[in-house]
C-alpha cells in the first residue's frame, strides 16, 4: 500500500518508525490514516527485519483522535449518520488489537497532545517516552461519547478504576510529569531530547531477544483476565518456547564465555 497518511521507515538496527503524517490536523484520524495504520502494522510483523517498533506524530501533536470535520463529510456524502459501531469494528479495534498481539515491542514517541483514540493508541503501546511538553486527554466526554479504542481497558490497570473513572468522566488533560507520577508513560525528557531518548531505548528492544519479548507481551496480556494456576501454567508453555529459542542458546553461551550476548531475534 502507498502511504499517503503516514510515513514508514525502516532504520540498519532493525527500529521501524511509524509516524502519523497530518500535522495541519493534529494527525487526526480520518479513513485513510486507520487503514493505512492497519497495514504498517502488518508490515511490521511480516518484516523480520523490524524488530522494535517507534510509534509517533509529526508535527506538534502525536494524535488528536477522530477527525471530526472528516466523519461529518463522509457521513453527508453517505447520506445518513456513520455508525459509531462499524467505524469501531473496521478502523479503530484492529489497529488496537494489532497492537497488543504484534510480537515486538512498541515504544511511543509522545511528541504532543494525545486525546480521544489518540490517547488509546498511546496507551496500547508497550511503553512511553513523553516530551514535557506532551500531554494525554480522554476527550470523548466533552462531546458526550464514551471512551473506545481500549482505553477503558488500558486505563483502570494503569491508574486503577477510581482514577480511571476520574479521567474519563471528566475528560481532565494529564500534563506529562503526572502522566509520569500516575504510571501512564515511562520517560519524560525536554523536547530537544525526545529523539535520543526514545531511539535510545527502542534500540535496546531491538537488540533484546525478541522472541522473548512478544511472549511477554502475550503474557501481560492473558494475566489480567488469568488466575494464578492459569499464569502459572502459562509461564511454564512460554518459558518452554522461550528456552527453545536461538537467543536462550546464546545468552546461556556468553554468559558462559563472560561477554555480552548477541540476540538475533531467533
Amino acid at each position: 500500500m502507498e502511504y499517503t497518511a503516514l510515513l514508514y521507515d525502516v532504520r540498519p538496527d532493525g527500529v521501524a518508525t511509524i509516524t502519523l503524517n497530518r500535522p495541519e490536523v493534529f494527525n487526526a484520524f480520518n479513513d485513510p490514516l486507520s487503514y493505512e495504520l492497519q497495514d504498517a502494522l502488518k508490515q511490521v510483523a511480516r518484516d523480520a527485519s523490524v524488530r522494535a517498533v517507534v510509534l509517533t506524530g509529526a508535527g506538534r501533536a502525536f494524535c488528536s483522535g477522530q477527525d471530526l470535520k472528516a466523519a461529518q463529510e463522509a457521513a453527508a456524502a453517505e447520506g445518513k449518520p456513520r455508525s459509531f459501531y462499524d467505524s469501531l469494528h473496521q478502523r479503530y479495534n484492529p489497529i488496537i488489537r494489532a497492537m497488543r498481539a504484534l510480537p515486538k515491542p512498541i515504544v511511543a514517541r509522545l511528541n504532543g497532545v494525545a486525546a480521544g483514540a489518540g490517547c488509546s493508541l498511546a496507551l496500547a503501546c508497550d511503553a512511553i517516552v513523553a516530551s514535557s511538553e506532551a500531554s494525554l486527554i480522554e476527550v470523548f466526554i466533552n462531546i458526550g461519547l464514551v471512551p473506545d479504542s481500549g482505553s477503558s481497558w488500558f486505563l483502570p490497570r494503569l491508574v486503577g478504576t477510581l482514577k480511571a473513572f476520574e479521567l474519563c468522566s471528566l475528560g481532565s488533560k494529564v500534563p506529562a510529569e503526572e502522566a509520569l507520577r500516575l504510571g501512564l508513560v515511562n520517560q519524560v525528557v525536554a523536547p530537544e531530547q525526545l529523539d535520543e531518548a526514545t531511539y535510545a531505548l527502542a534500540g535496546r528492544y531491538a537488540a533484546a531477544p525478541t522472541k522473548s519479548i512478544g511472549l511477554i507481551k502475550q503474557m501481560l496480556n492473558k494475566a489480567g483476565a488469568a488466575t494464578l494456576d492459569e499464569m502459572l501454567d502459562y509461564e511454564a508453555h512460554c518459558q518452554q518456547i522461550a528456552g527453545e529459542s536461538a537467543d536462550y542458546a546464546e545468552g546461556v553461551t556468553a554468559f558462559s564465555e563472560k561477554r555480552k550476548p548477541v540476540f538475533t531475534g531467533k
